[in-house]
């Protein structure tokens, strides 16, 4: 990096950091302008972490996210066809297995072209990656893959090391600082396949808003974004769930869904694959997998729950095109 660089840089770290009175958010093009310095690798990793931080003790800026999503855009684009972004970056210590991908390998099956993205290195349970690999398949290990994936199967699963080392590295800041940043909410958003429907979950509620603002501001066609289990978009069962979407054309609403496991608790967690093989029946996490489902048929404008079970049931169509990839 050049003097010039590190100078331009330490604009964005003043802007935010002035102190009281002085400081203010960066602008969109300012975003989107220091998003792509970090693409480049363009900034000093002193900065690096002090923009980061900045960035998350002044709270989260829908303005400012649009603008750091719009400088990664040209450095995470996948040329497919995509129905539905799924992104997946959360962080839930507690969480068990990733029942939200069966859901997404159910739509799948269905006729949907899924693009999952992502990465759970901060999670306390299964990653997606494991998931995968429990079904006897294998994440995408380059763009190219993720593309002949989706035409194949209708689905793919791109981590974001795969799909951008450097945010994978920002997102890693998180083991330094102990904190995560805004970093985690752009990569949200960053829908590569250009899907016109993002379902998404958030940890905290605050960060709902964030979010169908920032969808807004980028122009998109329709977002689904709730609090869900560890962050991930993934429906309590045992719940009544508000669902948030952001709709172009129509604006935001907001969908109370209904509790779907009202019984007693199913003990424990049965094995994955088994459970989307079918060899084991568990009511409440399937109700949690069908829950989830019915999230996805949602943000892409269809259905709920009553199609959300024939979708879970007719699963086994998919079976085989995943066998031919694995």
């Amino acid at each position: 990096m050049s003097e010039a660089e590190i100078a331009r840089f330490a604009t964005y770290v003043a802007t935010l950091g002035r102190g009281p009175g002085r400081s203010r958010a960066l602008t969109r093009a300012e975003a989107a302008d220091a998003m792509g310095m970090l693409l480049a690798e363009a900034a000093d990793p002193m900065q690096v972490g002090a923009f980061l931080m900045l960035l998350r003790y002044r709270g989260e800026d829908s303005v400012e996210i649009a603008g750091l999503v719009e400088g990664a855009r040209a450095a995470t684009r996948v040329p497919a066809l995509v129905d539905l972004d799924w992104p997946s970056y959360g962080a839930g210590r507690t969480r068990g297995a990733p029942w939200f991908l069966l859901s997404a390998l159910a739509l799948a099956a269905a006729g949907y072209r899924v693009l999952m993205h992502g990465t759970n290195e901060f999670s306390g349970g299964m990653t997606v990656g494991e998931g995968i690999a429990a079904l006897g398949l294998m994440p995408c290990n380059s763009v190219g893959e993720a593309t002949r994936a989706l035409a194949a199967t209708r689905f793919a699963y791109l981590p974001i090391g795969v799909l951008c080392p450097v945010i994978a590295r920002l997102l890693g800041v998180r083991r330094l600082l102990g904190l995560r940043s805004p970093i985690n909410t752009m990569a949200r958003l960053l829908n590569p396949g250009d899907a016109p429907a993002c379902v998404d979950g958030v940890f905290h509620p605050p960060y709902i808003d964030t979010h169908l603002s920032a969808a807004e501001l980028l122009g998109r066609h329709r977002l689904l974004v709730l609090k869900g289990g560890g962050g991930e978009a993934e429906r309590n069962p045992r719940r009544t769930v508000p669902a948030h979407i952001w709709a172009a054309g129509q604006g935001r609403s907001e969908i109370v869904l209904p509790v779907l496991a009202a019984g007693e608790a199913s003990p424990g967690e049965p094995d994955f694959a088994a459970l989307w093989r079918g060899e084991v029946r568990h009511e409440e996490t399937e109700a949690r997998v069908v829950g989830t489902i019915a999230l996805g048929l949602l943000a892409m404008g269809r259905g709920g729950d009553a199609e959300a079970w024939q979708v879970w049931h007719d699963r086994h169509r998919f079976a085989d095109a995943l066998t031919r990839r694995a």
